[in-house]
């Protein structure tokens, strides 16, 4: 069975599932995952999302404001304490920091981002990390406000492999999207290659990036599979053990129970 680490659940159109959440729930389930964490990009929607989620035992949540939120949207560290609090919450984030869209004084996102690594802190909750174009920063705020003590994961991974060796050092997560799929993507899939097994977790950013052979269409965490068997090509492994050391080390990460189901059984019965 896999998890899949990074989802927005709630920006998913429904439309290829009749207009029913609990109908994409379910045929996810039977598609072979067996957790998902529901992603926050957003505090003033973030009541809906918990809402949508809350009773499904399979769907784990964060809270936090995505770095490419507009300086004009309100923020408060107070607030997002308090969200946290919520014994649904696994994590701090979506945070980080964004400089491909947003190229101007880059300030107000920098310390949008520590705030939540201080919430972090704070909660000892892990950190769900979005950079991009944004690196040096990323890696220098987590290491001022000493992100080592609460660790997590930097997801939907594209940075270099010396920010991968930076990140792991601090106790970082290295969670690999459908992007590893891609034609393009040699770079990464050579990166993924020498991540630990002990650092590797798997995700689909749904619905978007979706992995090949789905890709330009709406992405969906039945389709984090896709990532496991690419992973499984280039380390040189089975899927099953993809699915075993990555949905383990995401209950490490979140702590989270795991789950004994069989994997090789369970993935047999998925592929038939």
């Amino acid at each position: 069975m896999f998890v899949d680490s990074h989802c927005h659940l709630d920006c998913i159109d429904l439309k290829d599932f009749d207009d029913d959440f609990d109908q994409m729930i379910r045929h996810t389930e039977r598609s072979g995952i067996e957790h998902m964490l529901c992603v926050s990009i957003n505090l003033q929607k973030y009541p809906h999302m918990l809402e949508k989620v809350r009773d499904y035992p399979t769907i784990s949540v964060s809270a936090g404001m995505h770095p490419m939120a507009d300086e004009s949207e309100s923020f408060s560290a107070t607030a997002l304490t308090q969200l946290a609090n919520d014994k649904k919450v696994v994590a701090i984030g979506e945070t980080g920091l964004d400089y491909y869209y947003h190229k101007g004084d880059p300030q107000w996102q920098q310390q949008r981002f520590r705030s939540h690594v201080q919430v972090a802190n704070r909660l000892d909750k892990p950190l769900i990390i979005h950079t991009r174009d944004a690196g040096e920063d990323t890696l220098q705020i987590l290491r001022q406000e000493n992100a080592e003590k609460c660790g997590g994961v930097i997801h939907c991974f594209t940075e270099t492999q010396e920010f991968a060796d930076q990140a792991m050092e601090m106790g970082f997560m290295i969670s690999i999207s459908g992007i590893v799929t891609f034609r393009n993507a040699d770079t990464l899939r050579d990166i993924a290659r020498n991540i630990p097994d002990e650092y590797l977790l798997i995700e689909t950013d749904s619905p978007y990036l979706a992995p090949m052979p789905h890709r330009g269409k709406q992405n969906q965490p039945a389709y984090v599979r896709h990532v496991a068997e690419v992973l499984a090509q280039v380390r040189g492994t089975s899927i099953e053990h993809i699915a075993e050391l990555t949905r383990d080390n995401f209950y490490r990460c979140f702590k989270l129970p795991g789950n004994t189901t069989d994997l090789p059984e369970a993935i047999a019965d998925v592929q038939a």
